[in-house]
């Protein structure tokens, strides 16, 4: 998928600035911080989907604990 940014210039110097730091392209470094910032959604909707578990098989859990 191509998607496109359209940044301000100052946002694209610090973007700039970052990678060149970094040692990597402009590319990996919005990759990265798009990763980043996904990250806690997927962190949530797991917690989420382990509570539902949890409430789900609470007999079975509590008898395998036995």
């Amino acid at each position: 998928m191509l998607l496109t940014l359209r940044l301000s210039d100052g946002r694209t110097e610090m973007l700039r600035r970052c990678a060149d730091r970094e040692g990597r392209s402009m590319h990996r470094v919005a990759l990265r911080g798009i990763q980043e910032s996904l990250a806690p959604a997927h962190d949530d909707r797991s917690a989420r989907l382990a509570e539902r578990g949890a409430q789900r098989y609470a007999e079975l859990l509590r008898r395998l604990s036995e």
